[in-house]
């Protein structure tokens, strides 16, 4: 693998990991709240990399990138980050992937910059909006009773609080060495990140029926942080959507049934790359 250090907006260091073919069609991998690159290790560590071009990115405030005290609240910094990958790493048109959190990172890049640089999008688990009871309907009991501790200083509260969320996130047991790795992935970012993410207030709805690059939506039958029903509420405004709902998968579908995901990910990047050709 090789990795990389780009400079995002606002000059933040961006933690980047590249591996897989670099003649091949460009996947750009971005992960979720309290999360890194590492949590697609069951997609940049397969058979995907024989004939795609696989992009890890940490998040600023995530993994190795750089954590800034007050750089979260601004829709264009995130926006300028995706935009400094495409850029930096001559990026042909990739497909983004975002999970969770990832599909409203993916969102204020669109808003900011266009779709004329990336070939597709591709939502997991996602949502497109923060604050208000509208963004909050498509979000379970379960996971909204952690948030509180999502914010606190206090190492233990953060612990239990991250931990459980773990557990919401995947149907599939973790061995010992994956949750502890996750896990450490998780409290690797600051407290005062993780608020400031959550206190974020935006509608990204407004785009969805302006997207004109093909859209694939991915989701666990069994997602116990974000409700199936944000398809029908949200994401259906999309014109050209594609729906894969994976049976007996978690939010993190794409790790409890990767050859499930992975294969539909192929798919989706053959489809897009034939669209544009035409």
């Amino acid at each position: 693998m090789k990795r990389h250090t780009i400079t995002g907006g606002g000059g933040v260091p961006l933690h980047v990991v590249e591996t897989g073919n670099p003649a091949g069609p460009p996947v750009v991998f971005i992960h979720g709240f309290s999360q890194s690159w590492l949590v697609w290790g069951r997609q940049m560590s397969s058979e995907l990399t024989g004939d795609h071009r696989l992009i890890g990115l940490d998040l600023r405030g995530h993994g190795l990138s750089g954590k800034p005290r007050d750089a979260y609240g601004d829709s264009r910094l995130w926006a300028d980050d995706i935009h400094a990958l495409i850029r930096t790493l001559d990026l042909d048109r990739p497909v983004l992937c975002g999970w969770s959190y990832g599909p409203l990172v993916i969102l204020d890049y669109i808003r900011h910059h266009g779709e004329d640089g990336i070939g597709g999008v591709n939502f997991i688990g996602g949502v497109t909006r923060l604050g208000g009871e509208e963004a909050l309907s498509v979000l379970t009991a379960d996971f909204l009773g952690l948030v509180g501790g999502f914010f606190s200083t206090n190492t233990q509260e953060s612990v239990e609080s991250l931990t459980s969320l773990l557990r919401l996130c995947f149907t599939r047991d973790l061995s010992v060495e994956e949750a502890y790795l996750l896990l450490g992935c998780s409290l690797s970012v600051p407290s005062h990140v993780r608020q400031a993410m959550f206190s974020r207030t935006f509608d990204n709805d407004d785009l969805l029926p302006k997207l004109t690059r093909p859209v694939l939506v991915t989701h666990g039958t069994e997602d116990a942080v974000v409700k199936p029903e944000v398809i029908e509420k949200q994401l259906r405004r999309i014109p050209r959507l594609e729906t894969h709902l994976i049976s007996n998968a978690g939010h993190a579908c794409f790790w409890d049934d990767a050859t499930a995901y992975n294969r539909r990910l192929v798919e989706f990047v053959e489809s897009a790359r034939s669209v544009r050709a035409r």
